[in-house]
């Protein structure tokens, strides 16, 4: 007969555990403390405290950062799999409620987040105003294994199992310039244009332009003007007349300050994919969300 364990001689505590892990993952206590929203004295507490519950040394110092010990190398596996543990825990809980009120949380790009996201979310929270919103506007694809979003809007499909992605529509991208822009610098017709435009690239011009090229489209990089890490400013800037920019022919051709400055180059193909954890879509309020983000994007690329 199997014996039941004894829980009350456990005492380890998770949020200890959380720390350790939180902090070999950031590389220091001040990156560890801001992505678990501590202050920093609270978190290297919670790490003393399991180096001297344990009896080892987890990390020594490394410049500003933090290294793990071998003793602290050979436990965070260990503690992953807790992490791993509690999140699995934390999304099967969520899928027991059958309440729509609370809280989701969607990531997508800025620029999506900015200008195709807001008309959509106002009638998402008309049809059920209980549903509290949060927008992760990061171009950096959020990691839904460990709920930093609930749902995503992506361009890409998924590779982990425990995720699910709908594709909701194939859109397109092209190159648009304000109106007074383009009047004074003519159309792009051929390759050599190029250098009569400036050019804002989203995010590093030397990969921006490679993946062009991928494409078939060939850019020379003298074209580029400014390098952007915000898709939302880089098109901001273009419509201020800065310069050139690409951006989805949605938001782009329904702007009429704005104009396609390269119609002869072929658009730029992207898909555009709703990502969740499968488990999350068993909860009333997340499948609602889902499948309405799923029909209003899918209008949008169509309208």
């Amino acid at each position: 007969m199997q014996k039941c364990m004894d829980w009350s001689s456990v005492t380890f505590d998770w949020n200890r555990v959380r720390a350790f892990l939180v902090t070999a993952e950031e590389g220091s206590l001040s990156a560890a403390a801001r992505a678990l929203g501590l202050a920093q004295p609270t978190l290297s507490r919670q790490v003393d405290a399991l180096q001297t519950e344990l009896g080892v040394v987890l990390f020594e110092r490394f410049g500003r950062g933090l290294e793990l010990t071998p003793a602290g190398a050979d436990l965070i596996a260990h503690a992953r799999k807790m992490g791993d543990a509690a999140m699995a825990l934390s999304i099967a809980a969520h899928g027991q409620s059958e309440d729509v009120s609370g809280l989701v949380t969607i990531s997508a790009s800025d620029l999506y987040a900015g200008l195709v996201l807001p008309p959509i979310l106002k009638r998402l929270r008309e049809a059920e105003p209980k549903i509290t919103l949060r927008i992760l506007a990061d171009n950096q694809a959020s990691d839904l294994m460990r709920r930093e979003a609930d749902i995503a809007v992506r361009n890409f499909r998924p590779k982990e199992p425990d995720l699910i992605a709908k594709r909701l529509a194939d859109a397109r991208a092209a190159f648009f310039a304000a109106q007074d822009y383009a009047s004074r610098t003519g159309m792009v017709e051929t390759e050599t244009d190029w250098a009569n435009v400036d050019l804002i690239t989203p995010g590093p011009a030397q990969e921006f332009i490679a993946a062009l090229q991928s494409f078939g489209v060939s850019i020379p990089h003298a074209s580029v003007a400014c390098e952007c890490t915000s898709y939302l400013a880089m098109w901001e800037m273009v419509r201020q007349g800065l310069g050139v920019g690409i951006v989805d022919t949605g938001i782009g051709d329904r702007d009429p300050t704005m104009c396609r400055i390269a119609p002869s180059l072929p658009d730029v193909p992207f898909p555009i994919w709703l990502t969740a954890h499968r488990d999350i879509l068993t909860n009333r309020r997340m499948r609602f969300v889902f499948d309405f983000l799923a029909a209003e994007l899918s209008a949008s690329q169509s309208a």
